[in-house]
């Protein structure tokens, strides 16, 4: 399998106000969540136990889901959560969010069963930023991130969590995440496959040890290090 290119190509701070008014252009249309966009038809998928949809779109990507659609949010009432082994939990708002270091960052996104889009921009804000936040506790030793679909899970050591090319992404291509591609929030894990990011994220407890995410605990890599790791031949989500 090809070997991802997970160089930033770009990296310039984005201020608050670039970042709330893209996400205030989301949000008509994302209360009540979204099946279908234009020209994308619905393809249910045998290939993997347990995954619901497979929804072929444009520009490259495939968009995955483990439940019968998107899930629905309030922008509003959205909250991001980081909890656990750490000295000040947090409840992020969007605005909460957007009053962060903003990051930008162009990576290519590695499907592990064979796609990739190439130099997809990004912005959001690094995965250390927000545990520096909060600070580590003593024996913090991994994440597990939840999200809002109710069944999605994933997991990261907190070394892979402080790299510089982990982020929390609010907007891609220069505008407001759309609901397929996890909207109002989902992690970009840049240098593994696809299954490390999830979408529609809304929790990010500090663990112990590392706890196997939806799809490591039916067979995939827990690390998913792009070139390095398992290829499959079923469909994990994205």
């Amino acid at each position: 399998m090809e070997q991802t290119d997970t160089r930033t190509r770009a990296g310039s701070p984005v201020g608050r106000r670039v970042v709330l008014g893209v996400v205030g252009l989301g949000v008509a249309g994302v209360v009540a969540g979204r099946w279908l966009s234009e020209g994308v038809s619905d393809v249910v998928a045998s290939t993997a136990p347990g995954l619901a949809g497979v929804i072929p779109a444009a520009g490259g990507f495939r968009i995955y889901t483990v439940t019968n659609g998107y899930p629905p949010f309030d922008p509003a009432t959205y909250r991001l959560t980081v909890s656990g082994l750490v000295a000040e939990p947090k409840s992020l708002s969007l605005d909460d969010l957007a009053e962060l270091p903003q990051t930008q960052m162009t990576k290519d996104f590695q499907c592990v069963t064979g796609w990739r889009v190439d130099d997809v921009p990004w912005s959001g804000v690094l995965l250390r930023d927000l545990l520096a936040e909060s600070g580590v506790e003593p024996g913090g030793q991994a994440l597990q991130l939840t999200s809002f679909d109710g069944a999605y899970t994933e997991s990261l050591t907190l070394d892979q969590a402080m790299r510089d090319d982990m982020l929390v992404a609010t907007t891609m291509y220069g505008a407001p995440l759309e609901v397929k591609h996890g909207a109002p929030v989902r992690l970009v894990a840049a240098p593994m496959y696809g299954y490390k990011s999830i979408k529609w994220m809304d929790g990010i407890e500090v663990t112990r040890e590392v706890i196997p995410g939806y799809w490591e605990v039916r067979g995939y890599d827990v690390d998913a290090w792009v070139g390095r790791s398992n290829g499959r031949t079923d469909e994990p989500v994205v």
